[in-house]
């Protein structure tokens, strides 16, 4: 009886087995006809193997081993049947040198329309922007990883190197993490955000190195329960809300908290920005805390005059953005400027609820200490202040 039992439980435990298998497939880019040679354009075996793993009637896995790839551009779309299609990256994909090839797409490789997804795989993909900036082939030069309307994703292990335009992209996307996320580019590269959000929720990035020519990560219009924790920031922008109040669409950002992070030699350390124009918005419910902010020029900073073209003198126009309810919480380390606060808000919507709790930020210079500045900025500041808080 005991050996007819331990059979049957053999026999099921077995079946199991089989049929979690059966529900997964690893589908190779080389059985598609891959060359991995980094000059051969190997676009049409990814995107081919990404269809068949996306109909697998399973989970399916998109394979791209150790080697080089030239891809030209990918658009990889669903909804795919899995409850999770992974694409695991292994090699090295590269970009083409040529920006005019992607001037109409606005992305080099993009996921569109897909729940599940989960990009791993310790692999690199390589913008070749050095090519590119400065040289204006295209209005707005491609981001290396496009994320449109995905929901449920994980990316995590990967590598970008010198993108054209911004790293990775994520528009109108829910329910994501990013972990393990190592970023770089040279600090003179323009406009190559590390990871720029918007219009989607439910975010969670965490324990990632960034140094890129602009902010190590942005949040954009729209976008609300952001949780930022444990990122390595610099060279860079810094870590930024906004800029908002550009898009016509009035959006709040909302519920963001940026906790345990070091920012080394970057030009803003945390900062919320926006045009000042008659769009109006809203950034509330925002929480920086527990950061380390080492020689960044502006430390602390809410600019709400944020004109980086600097063509904007004379105008009188004050931002339709409304900031409320900031919390600067433990904020320590140095500036590389004597003004390490900077909080200039709109005259006509002046910031409220802004809290400044255990600020530490050192000034070391012959026309030290540091100072605070500010304009109609309103709240409290508690603990330790330096510099001396000016808050109304």
């Amino acid at each position: 009886m005991t050996s007819k039992c331990c059979f049957t439980i053999g026999f099921i435990l077995g079946l199991v087995f089989v049929c979690t298998n059966a529900q997964e497939k690893v589908f190779n880019v080389l059985s598609y006809g891959a060359k991995a040679d980094g000059m051969t354009d190997d676009s049409e075996a990814f995107l081919s193997g990404w269809r068949d793993a996306c109909i697998w009637n399973g989970n399916g896995t998109l394979l791209i081993p150790s080697g080089v790839y030239m891809v030209n551009g990918a658009v990889f779309k669903g909804p795919c049947n899995g409850s999770v299609t992974t694409f695991e990256m292994k090699g090295v994909i590269k970009a083409p040198t040529d920006p005019n090839i992607f001037c109409n797409t606005g992305s080099w490789i993009a996921f569109q329309y897909i729940h599940g997804l989960d990009i791993k795989g310790h692999g690199t993909l390589d913008g070749q922007g050095d090519c590119a900036w400065g040289k204006h082939q295209c209005e707005t030069l491609p981001h290396t990883l496009a994320l449109n309307f995905v929901h449920n994703f994980v990316v995590h292990d990967i590598h970008s190197i010198n993108s054209k335009g911004v790293h990775v992209k994520v528009f109108q996307s829910n329910n994501a993490r990013f972990r393990h996320v190592q970023i770089a580019a040279p600090e003179n590269s323009p406009n190559t955000d590390g990871i720029h959000i918007s219009y989607s929720t439910n975010m969670h990035i965490a324990d990632s190195n960034i140094g890129t020519g602009d902010d190590c990560i942005a949040i954009i219009d729209g976008s609300q329960s952001i949780n930022i924790t444990g990122i390595t920031c610099g060279p860079g922008h810094g870590i930024s809300i906004g800029s908002l109040g550009k898009l016509s669409k009035p959006k709040i950002v909302k519920d963001i908290h940026v906790k345990n992070c070091t920012l080394i030699n970057t030009q803003n350390g945390v900062r919320i920005k926006s045009w000042a124009s008659t769009i109006t918005g809203m950034a509330t419910n925002i929480i920086f805390d527990d950061i380390t902010i080492i020689k960044a020029s502006n430390p602390i900073i809410i600019d709400q005059h944020y004109c980086p073209e600097r063509n904007c003198s004379g105008s009188t126009q004050e931002s339709c953005v409304q900031i409320k309810d900031v919390t600067f919480n433990n904020i320590r380390g140095s500036s590389s400027s004597k003004a390490a606060v900077c909080l200039d808000c709109s005259a006509t919507y002046p910031c409220k609820g802004i809290m400044l709790n255990d600020i530490n930020l050192e000034y070391d210079a012959p026309d030290g200490p540091a100072i605070s500045t500010c304009a109609h900025a309103n709240g409290k500041a508690t603990g330790t202040e330096l510099p001396p808080s000016c808050l109304n």
